[in-house]
């Protein structure tokens, strides 16, 4: 553990080097966010991140970090429970997006356990923070082992009902860690449905089925396969609750040989190709990241949930835990 940097408040960010299963990990406590990971015999960076922090502050779109209290939108940026509307920051074209401008990925974590391959986050959310109700503690663990596993759990308690479903938003690019597009890649998605959306990412309704659209991808396929432009911000409909841990994507980069298979047991998955990257500062190792140059596979609960009956619910109330897990598990050749 080291002491990284400073953040604009004067407040000391640190950072951690974890080791294990073939994988080195690096993660700050601004956000909890992985800045870097690699694995063995493959010199480019996995993920998309920064070496200064001060970019973090200005530039990152969420690279590495978890998204909360609430991933993904909440329409107008509010909801109802119990009865109480409760109006949330609007930082999204008049919605809530990964929980308001100083959402979980925004602020600082304490390290509350550290291993060689292991590392435990917190943060204390108060009640009000961005309008959620109920004072929420969050951790966020992640560890390497198996064969290039990166295991990534999320947990949550609240002294008051309250949403939430979080989500970990690192950029994948498996061919030279973004400095060129990664729409050459291939990806198997194992959703029989989608959500359509409106032109501000906020989800129509019902789910749709995948068949015949631009949205199968049941077979691994290019990315590009159907849109040159391969525009996917959406949520892919895993199931109707969360579950059992399962097999549910796999990317996997032609020209480098790597691939990534993602196991959760989270009910959505939200696959963004970022086609309107174009980020000013020089990325890890001094690459530039432009369009498509990352893709996240965000696993969580559906957006819109809390506005949606018919959704996988993320409602959270005293006595309970929420627990979400996901392995992103890493091999070449």
């Amino acid at each position: 553990m080291e002491e990284w940097g400073y953040l604009s408040s004067g407040e000391t960010v640190r950072r951690v080097t974890l080791a294990g299963g073939g994988l080195t990990a690096r993660v700050i406590t601004r956000g909890a966010a992985v800045q870097d990971l690699r694995l063995e015999s493959y010199d480019a960076p996995l993920v998309l991140g920064f070496d200064r922090l001060d970019h973090y502050e200005r530039f990152s779109p969420y690279f590495g970090a978890i998204a909360g209290r609430f991933a993904n939108r909440i329409a107008n940026g509010r909801f109802s429970l119990d009865g109480v509307e409760y109006r949330l920051d609007q930082n999204d074209h008049g919605h809530c997006l990964h929980g308001g401008r100083r959402g979980f990925s925004e602020l600082l974590w304490d390290i509350e356990d550290l291993g060689a391959s292991h590392v435990v986050l917190r943060l204390d959310s108060a009640d009000g923070d961005m309008g959620f109700p109920g004072a929420l503690s969050a951790r966020c663990r992640y560890a390497l082992g198996g064969e290039g596993e990166f295991r990534v759990t999320l947990t949550a308690v609240t002294d008051a009902p309250t949403v939430c479903a979080m989500a970990h938003h690192s950029y994948f690019n498996l061919d030279d860690g973004g400095a060129t597009p990664a729409t050459g890649h291939e990806i198997m998605i194992a959703a029989d449905s989608y959500l359509p959306v409106d032109d501000t990412l906020i989800p129509l309704g019902a789910p749709a089925p995948v068949e015949g659209t631009a949205f199968d991808f049941r077979r691994m396929k290019r990315i590009d396969a159907y849109d040159p432009g391969a525009f996917y911000d959406h949520n892919f409909c895993l199931a109707e609750t969360g579950g059992a841990m399962r097999e549910v994507a796999r990317l996997h980069a032609p020209r480098s040989g790597v691939s990534m298979t993602v196991a959760t047991t989270e009910p959505g998955l939200q696959w963004f190709t970022a086609p309107g990257m174009a980020i000013e500062p020089s990325g890890l190792d001094g690459r530039r990241y432009g369009h498509h140059a990352g893709m996240c596979l965000e696993t969580q609960i559906w957006p819109d949930a809390p506005n949606r009956p018919g959704y996988p619910s993320a409602v959270l109330r005293p006595g309970e835990t929420r627990e979400q897990k996901t392995i992103y598990r890493f091999r070449r050749g």
